[in-house]
């Protein structure tokens, strides 16, 4: 996809639910995905039932708070949101419980974006397919720019649930499952994904072996 088609159906529609994309600006060294988080992981959160009064007000009251409090957003507001590489829907960026599952689409990848002053995330964020399914069921992945924190959404059957995981790189229920999944021999597997999930394995475990010299 060109620049321009690029511009027009994906940060236009990002532009307008507040996100204002910053591209090639990702951070060197930015895990490539984070699967496999547990309970002990998990630093914060909230969920809210789709009959929640004022749901999209409520869940970005709460997400910001969220955002603010765990360290998302740096002094530019700005941080790291999956995003495909193409125009592909919502359904096809939602990050699976578990990767085995495998994709048919180009795999999603980590986009800078800055919070603008007038932002909608979960009602006009998520309407633009490309942060959940329509306003009020939103569905992401996002991370600050320095990794310390990672926040995922997900629309459930019955609301929505927003966690945040702490330093999800030094997470070794996180490491052992990207691990696992950039070894594993299976058709369905997402083969540009697990390369790149393994070259930044590989250049953790270099940088590590380096300090420790």
């Amino acid at each position: 996809m060109g620049i321009q088609e690029r511009e027009r159906k994906m940060y236009r529609p990002l532009r307008r639910a507040g996100l204002e994309v910053i591209p090639d600006a990702v951070p060197n060294g930015t895990m490539p995905f984070v699967s496999g988080y547990r309970p002990e992981d998990i630093v914060g959160g909230f969920s809210h039932p789709y009959e929640t009064p004022r749901l999209v007000q409520r869940l970005n009251e709460d997400w910001y708070d969220l955002a603010v409090s765990s360290g998302l957003l740096d002094h530019r507001r700005e941080f790291l949101v999956l995003l495909p590489h193409g125009t592909h829907t919502h359904h096809a960026l939602l990050p699976k419980e578990h990767l085995h599952y495998g994709r048919h689409t180009p795999s999603p990848v980590w986009t800078r974006v800055r919070l603008l002053d007038r932002w909608d995330i979960m009602g006009r964020g998520a309407a633009s397919a490309f942060l959940g399914i329509r306003a009020g069921h939103p569905g992401f992945s996002m991370m600050a720019l320095d990794s310390s924190v990672y926040i995922s959404c997900s629309t459930g059957e019955i609301g929505v649930d927003v966690r945040a995981v702490a330093h999800p790189a030094h997470s070794e229920n996180i490491l052992q499952n990207l691990e696992w999944y950039a070894h594993w021999d299976y058709p369905r597997t997402d083969k540009e994904l697990q390369k790149r999930i393994a070259a930044w394995l590989a250049g953790r475990t270099l940088g590590t072996a380096s300090r420790s010299n």
